[in-house]
């Protein structure tokens, strides 16, 4: 009896000694050896870029490449004409790693099972406009009954889009909705193909060349009626890569400071004209609005108040099928500890629940 328990405790203490040198032995995660980012628009120039985000500025300096340069890791971008939609499909195949998309979107992919987090916001309160032909009789929303309307459907302008009808005593079922992309919506406007569509800064371009009026802009009104974009990771590659996560959250609240910056503004729509859409047009969008407030990335109250918004506009017009919850989506350890690298915790104001500015504070405890 006694030689067994020897035996059996021999056996024990050369098991431990093998699991313990088999845990010391274990490969560290290697690193990637490349990051894709997925954007939510066809984006435009060469190389490819897009405007009215932070993001577009990371692009075109090549702030993440040259981040990641020394790591030896390749980031690559890729634009989707699809926009939101799209994005979503890339993510459930692993085609992309992180994604810049607007809130309805990234909703419903949340809805249907995509694991993501919602690292930093990149491009809020983003105006939406309805645009009619010039010579059109078209001249506020209540006018679009029955009238033929280009609606970008799946996209953060869809809600926002059905929300502006409501407010004028419309309904989807109102208007003959047409569901066409940014640029087949405008070729479809000017050659008279709809009577109306709803869309964002890219229709100034076309305002401002004679063949386009705008009817209607969510500017200077309830911040309820703009959208929201942030920045999304794929829940397992964050698992796996919280390092490089961090880096690209870095660079992203980097560019957020600078795009935030009012002696900055020329610059920076020069930057976002890079994309094809004129200085002019981004003048116009940004007219008598704080770059700050525009691009912070801050996920305060009125972030959150938005995207627990969308989900219960979405499931009400079954654009989603089920409830999603969000509060355990945000993942803002990655943006707390980049703004107190860079000193940022108190450069931004954080907004309440109804878009109203409040009191700066630490964004820590603000999270808390």
């Amino acid at each position: 009896m006694r030689q067994t328990l020897s035996l059996l405790r021999r056996s024990a203490s050369a098991l431990f000694v093998l699991a313990v040198s088999a845990l010391a032995a274990a490969p560290v995660q290697a690193a990637p050896e490349v990051i894709r980012i997925g954007v939510a628009t066809a984006g435009g120039g060469e190389p490819v870029t897009w405007g009215g985000s932070p993001g577009g500025v990371v692009r075109v300096n090549h702030w993440l490449e040259e981040e990641f340069k020394a790591s030896g890791i390749k980031v690559e971008w890729l634009f989707f004409k699809g926009a939101g939609p799209a994005v979503n499909e890339a993510l459930s195949n692993r085609q992309i790693d992180f994604a810049y998309q607007g809130d309805l979107p990234s909703i419903v992919g949340r809805s249907n099972g995509l694991k993501t987090k919602l690292l930093v916001v990149s491009g809020a309160r983003n105006n939406l406009y309805v645009v009619a032909p010039t010579a059109s009789d078209i001249r506020s929303v209540k006018d679009l009954k029955d009238r033929k309307v280009s609606i970008f459907r799946g996209t953060n302008g869809h809600l926002v889009a059905i929300n502006v009808l409501a407010a004028n005593g419309l309904a989807e079922r109102d208007i003959k909705g047409v569901n066409l992309d940014t640029g087949s919506a405008q070729a479809a406007l000017v050659s008279n193909g709809v009577d109306a569509a709803f869309g964002g800064y890219e229709w100034f371009k076309v305002r401002d060349q004679g063949l386009a009026k705008i009817i209607y802009s969510t500017r200077g009104q309830d911040p309820a009626l703009t959208r929201q974009a942030s920045l999304l990771v794929r829940s397992e590659f964050e698992e796996a890569n919280g390092a490089e996560v961090q880096r690209v959250v870095d660079v992203f609240v980097r560019a957020a400071h600078w795009s935030s910056q009012e002696k900055n503004r020329d610059e920076l729509f020069r930057i976002w004209a890079r994309s094809g859409t004129p200085v002019a047009s981004w003048a116009a969008e940004f007219e008598q609005q704080a770059l700050a407030d525009r691009n912070s990335p801050l996920v305060d109250d009125f972030i959150v108040g938005r995207y627990k918004a969308v989900v219960a506009d979405a499931l009400k017009l079954k654009l989603i099928r089920r409830e999603v919850a969000v509060d355990g989506w945000f993942e803002t350890r990655y943006l707390q500890s980049a703004l107190k690298k860079q000193g940022l915790e108190n450069y931004w104001t954080a907004f309440d629940a109804k878009g109203q500015p409040r009191a700066k504070q630490s964004v820590a405890a603000n999270e808390r």
